[in-house]
């Protein structure tokens, strides 16, 4: 089940991209074969990595495109498109092809995450939906990561459903964090979809319905007795919160044999509280009890806290990660970069004044070079589609920003990262489970060098390009540089 279930999405799209497909239509250039590429230009955060996220999202969309009535209806009613284009989407039936990164693998900037090649008509209209859904996931997904690092094998929990942006970024945000590497979500319907754990307890109200902090500990005790986590810092932590807490194991759980579970801070000084609650309920007896921190917390304060020696065992991450609100733009783009005459493939590329925005042309693939000895990644080879690398033999990789910094790599194995998904609109790639992506983003982290994980000044990962990549760039660079 997916988040799109109950409603057809194919008219969530950009205005401008019906007029194009309806002028494509007129001009006769609907069948066009051509290729667009997305990739995005920076990491989010100033960081040295994102993680590519939201594939299965995206292969939903493009099993289910379809034109209803009322579609065709609402266009007819705009008085603007031709009745041989709202003939065509009545009929439309999806034939593109599509390659795609596998969810969970570290992306860098500059490079193809997702390629689509088809029908002019049909490659320009899925637009958005393949920017919003990539950039969306892959947005969160990359500051889980870097909220995961942070706690050094501490567990992250994601508290933000009652502040993501929307329902549908609240249910997709939790699948996106767990790839990511969180263990849980507050939000019951993406464990319900999607099968990411749901976790919780109580809120403030709870505590605050009852006479005393006490019946309210001992009321939920009683409901929970094998899952009992309380929040102790509805009044006051220190003063009230864990001594009533205590109480309430020694008075209601122990005499059934039960352990409670852990306690939470969700306000105040969490360093110094945290430290001076596992003091008193160590000599309590319950060194066993976890102790969850809560309250606007980010990669930066959580390592803030474990660097002031905080007694947290779990983190629960809110608004900061549902939103990646240091940071909340992923910034993909897609775009032209080559059309098909029928022989051959002609390079097509966007020049702009900002470097940053000039397009790398053609019909591409990616790989990825691995350390034979060290097992970690060396470089991104963006490379035409029908190059082929022999890691049998020395390959010098450079950087394209500046061609004479170079570096011969010896021992290296060459992995093409970028996976068929569909051939002529047929999905040819089984998608794995949610379980199986996080592990296989985990495995794949553990080949990127620290030094690019580095929350500041990361070391720059290269993506680098083949000479051949890189010569017809810089020819046509200067050619449609010199138009008048």
């Amino acid at each position: 089940m997916n988040i799109s279930d109950e409603r057809n999405l194919t008219m969530l799209t950009d205005f401008y991209e019906l007029t194009m497909a309806n002028g494509y239509i007129l001009n006769n250039m609907a069948d066009t074969e051509v290729v667009f590429d997305m990739f995005f230009r920076r990491v989010p955060d100033k960081g040295g990595y994102a993680i590519f996220a939201g594939l299965e999202q995206l292969v939903q969309y493009f099993e289910g495109l379809h034109f209803s009535p009322e579609d065709i209806r609402f266009l007819r009613e705009k008085e603007m498109f031709s009745d041989k284009f709202l003939t065509y989407l009545a009929d439309f039936e999806f034939k593109c092809d599509v390659w795609s990164m596998k969810e969970g693998t570290p992306v860098f900037s500059g490079e193809p995450i997702v390629i689509v090649r088809g029908p002019a008509l049909q490659a320009q209209l899925v637009e958005t939906m393949v920017l919003l859904t990539i950039n969306h996931q892959s947005l969160i997904a990359t500051k889980a990561n870097r909220l995961v690092r942070a706690a050094e094998g501490r567990a992250i929990f994601e508290f933000g459903s009652r502040r993501a942006q929307s329902y549908d970024a609240a249910v997709l945000g939790a699948r996106a964090s767990f790839i990511g590497g969180c263990v849980g979500t507050a939000c019951v319907l993406a464990d319900q979809r999607y099968g990411v754990p749901a976790v919780g307890t109580m809120a403030h109200s709870w505590v605050q319905i009852f006479d005393t902090e006490y019946d309210a500990f001992k009321a939920y005790a009683l409901a929970y007795p094998d899952n009992c986590t309380l929040l102790v810092d509805t009044y006051n932590t220190l003063k009230t919160g864990i001594p009533n807490a205590i109480r309430v194991f020694d008075e209601v759980l122990k005499p059934i044999g039960k352990r409670p579970k852990g306690i939470r801070i969700d306000s105040g000084d969490i360093s110094y509280l945290s430290k001076r609650s596992r003091e008193m309920l160590d000599a309590a007896g319950y060194q066993d009890v976890k102790i969850i921190a809560s309250n606007s917390l980010d990669e930066y304060i959580i390592r803030e806290l474990l660097l002031q020696g905080a007694c947290v065992d779990l983190f629960g991450v809110g608004e900061n990660l549902i939103t990646s609100r240091t940071d909340p733009v992923f910034g993909g783009v897609y775009k032209l970069v080559a059309v098909s005459d029928g022989e051959k493939y002609i390079s097509r590329m966007k020049v702009s004044e900002s470097p940053e925005k000039i397009t790398t042309p053609g019909f591409k693939t990616v790989y990825r070079f691995y350390n034979t000895e060290t097992g970690m990644a060396e470089a991104d080879y963006v490379s035409f589609f029908d190059e082929t690398v022999d890691d049998r033999q020395p390959i010098t990789i450079f950087d394209p920003q500046a061609h004479w910094k170079k570096k011969v790599l010896n021992r290296f194995k060459a992995v093409k990262i970028m996976t068929p998904v569909f051939e002529k609109g047929k999905l040819v790639y089984e998608l794995p489970t949610l379980q199986e992506i996080q592990q296989f983003a985990k495995e794949e982290m553990s080949h990127i060098w620290d030094e690019v994980k580095r929350f500041e000044y990361p070391h720059s990962y290269y993506v680098d390009m083949s000479e051949k990549l890189w010569t017809e760039k810089t020819v046509l660079l200067s050619e449609l540089g010199n138009l008048d």
